[in-house]
């Protein structure tokens, strides 16, 4: 008996050194081309009152509760949300903005776990087009360090952020391409 229980807690020891040994820190990163401007791609990442049109989160749960803080667009505008277990809820800031350059935000979640994240929105001209690159990067604690040793964060959030670039890379092409203008005058 006296062995069962010293293997069940070199077990468990073994499984917390484990976690304990897992990076505190993390980041992820997807890139997309975009044939738009850098100007207008940053219009849609600088402006919370956009995101709904192309944030990954906002199709996991369309009925969210939604509020606004601060300024329209910019350094200090606040997005806070509400949502289904699969969004949760939290408020990001957006806390450095550089206009066809770099969008800053905090994150800090409230549920479904208690934690802060930062993203910054990259963006380098190429071109006539745009490279943008959504970065996400925080660190984990016990909890996150154990999930993530059967959860891949590269895997779960990159592919909603690659959801979210394509989103962003839709409406800013589609803003781009202005409607040919009728050059004939109408007959008098």
């Amino acid at each position: 008996m006296q062995k069962i229980l010293i293997g069940v807690i070199a077990t468990i020891g073994s499984f917390v050194a484990l976690i304990l040994l897992q990076p505190s820190d993390y980041r992820i990163a997807r890139t997309t081309a975009i044939a738009a401007p850098a100007q207008d791609v940053s219009s849609q990442i600088d402006d919370f009152h956009r995101w709904q049109a192309w944030s990954p989160w906002a199709e996991r749960d369309p009925k969210a509760k939604v509020s606004f803080e601060g300024p329209a667009s910019g350094k200090g505008a606040v997005f806070i949300w509400s949502g289904n277990n699969e969004v949760g809820e939290g408020r990001m800031t957006l806390i450095e903005s550089q206009p066809g350059a770099l969008v800053r935000i905090r994150t800090d979640f409230v549920k479904p776990f208690v934690g802060t994240s930062y993203s910054d929105f990259t963006l380098k001209p190429e071109g006539e087009g745009t490279s943008l690159t959504w970065s996400m990067s925080g660190q984990n604690d016990f909890i996150g360090k154990a999930i993530c040793l059967f959860v891949s964060m590269d895997k779960v959030l990159g592919g909603e952020m690659e959801k979210g670039l394509a989103g962003i890379k839709r409406i800013a092409e589609a803003s781009t391409k202005k409607p040919a203008q009728n050059l004939s005058t109408p007959a008098k």
